[in-house]
C-alpha cells in the first residue's frame, strides 16, 4: 500500500532530495531575493503601462493589440507570482506548509507557462498577417477571445497539475531535487512543453523571416519598389531576430536545467543555478513589453501620453499621438495600401 506524507513537514522533503533548506538570511540568499524584487517591481510596471496604453488608445483595439494586452497580463501576473515567491523563499521556505508550497510553486509555472502560450500565440498571428500582407488580422473578437480563454485553460491546466496529483508527496524516491514536492516525471513534462512551443516559436519566425527576405529582393528588383516598403520589412527583420535572441538567452537554461534535473542527472550541479536561470526566466517579462511595444512608433507615443500626464495636464491626446508618423502607408503586390507595423 502507497504510503503519503501530506503531514510531514517542508524540511522533510528537502531532506530527501537533498537541497539544502536555510534558516537563517546569507548573503546569497539576500542577493537573489533584492534583484528578484528589482526585476519584480519593473515587470509590474513596465506590463501596467502596457496594459493602459492599450485601453486608453482605441487604434489598439484590433486582435494584435488584444494578445499583446494579454502577454502584458501573463507577464502582470508573473511578476505577483515572483513577488510572492521572494517574500516566500529563502529562510521563509521551512515555515511554509505541503498546501502552500504547491500554491507558491502553481503561481509561478501557471504565469511562465501564459507568457510562453501568448508569444507563441503572437507568432502565429503575425505569421498569418504578413503572408496575407496585412496590417491586422481578420480575427473577430470572438475568437480572440476564445483563443485568450484557451491560453489561458492551458496555463491553468499546466500549472496545477502537481496540486492535483502529479507530485510526489506518494512517491518519494521520485522527488526532483530543484522541486522537492515536484515529481521528476513532471519536470520532464513541463520542460518539453515549453521546449517545444519554443521550436515552434522559432520556425514560425524563421519562416516569416524567410519569406521577407525573398519578398524584399524580389519587389527591389522593379523599378515601382517603395522604399517605405524596404524598411518595414528590414525593421520586421530586426524585431523577429530580437524576439527570439531574448527568448533563448532567457528561457533556454531554466528549461535545460529542468530538464536535466527530470532525468536525474546526478552529476548536474542544477541546485547552483536554479534560481539565477529562473530570475533569468521573469527578466524575459521586462523585455517582453520592450520588444513587443516600444518598438511600435504609436505605442511610444502612448506610453509618453501616460508618463507626461502628471506634469503636463493640458496636453491633448491627439497631440501626443502623431498620426502622420505612425500611420505610414505602404503598398502591396495587389496594389491595395497597407499600413506600416514592426510588430
Amino acid at each position: 500500500m502507497t504510503h503519503c506524507y501530506f503531514n510531514e513537514s517542508i524540511g522533510f522533503f528537502y531532506n530527501n532530495s537533498g537541497k539544502e533548506l536555510t534558516t537563517v538570511w546569507r548573503p546569497k540568499d539576500s542577493l537573489v531575493v533584492g534583484l528578484g524584487l528589482t526585476v519584480c517591481v519593473f515587470v509590474l510596471l513596465t506590463n501596467i503601462l502596457v496594459i493602459t496604453a492599450i485601453i486608453i488608445n482605441r487604434r489598439f483595439h484590433y486582435p494584435i493589440y488584444y494578445l499583446l494586452g494579454n502577454l502584458a497580463a501573463a507577464d502582470l501576473f508573473a511578476g505577483v507570482a515572483y513577488t510572492y515567491l521572494m517574500f516566500h523563499t529563502g529562510p521563509q521556505t521551512v515555515k511554509l506548509t505541503v498546501k502552500t508550497w504547491l500554491l507558491r510553486q502553481s503561481l509561478l509555472d501557471t504565469s511562465l507557462t501564459a507568457s510562453v502560450a501568448n508569444l507563441l500565440a503572437i507568432a502565429v498571428e503575425r505569421h498569418q498577417t504578413v503572408f496575407t500582407m496585412q496590417l491586422h488580422s481578420k480575427m473577430s473578437n470572438q475568437r480572440v477571445c476564445i483563443l485568450i480563454a484557451c491560453i489561458w485553460l492551458t496555463a491553468l491546466l499546466l500549472g496545477l497539475i502537481p496540486s492535483f496529483g502529479w507530485h510526489c508527496i506518494c512517491n518519494i524516491k521520485s522527488c526532483s531535487r530543484m522541486a522537492p514536492l515536484y515529481s521528476r516525471s513532471y519536470l520532464i513534462f513541463w520542460a518539453v512543453s515549453n521546449l517545444v512551443a519554443f521550436l515552434i516559436m522559432m520556425v514560425v519566425y524563421m519562416h516569416i523571416f524567410v519569406y521577407v527576405k525573398r519578398k524584399m529582393s524580389r519587389m527591389s528588383r522593379h523599378t515601382s519598389f517603395n522604399p517605405r516598403y524596404r524598411e518595414t520589412m528590414i525593421n520586421l527583420m530586426k524585431t523577429v531576430f530580437i524576439i527570439l535572441s531574448v527568448f533563448v538567452i532567457c528561457w533556454t537554461p531554466g528549461q535545460i536545467v529542468l530538464l536535466l534535473d527530470g532525468l536525474g542527472c546526478e552529476k548536474c550541479n542544477v541546485l547552483a543555478v536554479e534560481k539565477y536561470f529562473l530570475l533569468l526566466a521573469e527578466f524575459n517579462s521586462v523585455i517582453n513589453p520592450i520588444v513587443y511595444s516600444y518598438r511600435d512608433n504609436e505605442m511610444r507615443a502612448t506610453f509618453k501620453q501616460i508618463l507626461c500626464f502628471c506634469c503636463n495636464r493640458k496636453s491633448k491626446y491627439s497631440n501626443s499621438v502623431k498620426s502622420t508618423n505612425t500611420e505610414r502607408r505602404i503598398l502591396s503586390d495587389n496594389g491595395h495600401m497597407i499600413r506600416d507595423s514592426t510588430l
